[in-house]
């Protein structure tokens, strides 16, 4: 394996990390300005009403959006200073930190009863796949070390 492909990994690494924050930015906004579709209806029409309701809607969102970007600063942090150097246990820590939130994700299926790629799992699960690839293209680390 040449030096392109730790390279190349942690380019994929934060471009991922910038879309997910990016992305929890957007949410965040709609969250707590827009009229978000839920099940196909806008928040507006189904909390029809119920200040209370609309308000924990967006909450939720809010809080979701707020933990994602969180999420991807504390990832940028990890690839652009450790995981970039080469230090293995960074390598770890993505793997297990993508593991714990494929696993949350995954467990809709069965917890709500949907399909996979449904309920909003699509983003997720494709931008956990793209993690796992940037990974996948520095397995020589482990072998290094």
């Amino acid at each position: 394996m040449g030096p392109k492909l730790p390279k190349a990994s942690w380019v994929l690494l934060t471009v991922v990390g910038v879309l997910t924050l990016l992305l929890s930015l957007v949410s965040a906004f709609l969250a707590y300005f827009g009229n978000y579709p839920i099940g196909g209806m806008a928040v507006a029409e189904v909390a029809s009403g119920r200040d209370g309701l609309l308000v924990a809607l967006r909450g939720i969102r809010g809080t979701s959006a707020a933990f994602g970007a969180a999420f991807a600063v504390m990832f940028l942090g990890t690839v652009l200073g450790p995981y970039k150097s080469g230090d293995t246990r960074a390598w770890w820590t993505l793997l297990l930190a993508t593991l714990a939130m494929a696993a949350i994700v995954l467990a809709r299926v069965p917890a709500l009863g949907v399909a996979l790629g449904e309920g909003g799992s699509a983003t997720a699960l494709l931008l956990g796949g793209l993690i796992l690839l940037g990974l996948l293209l520095d397995m020589g680390r482990l072998r290094r070390s």
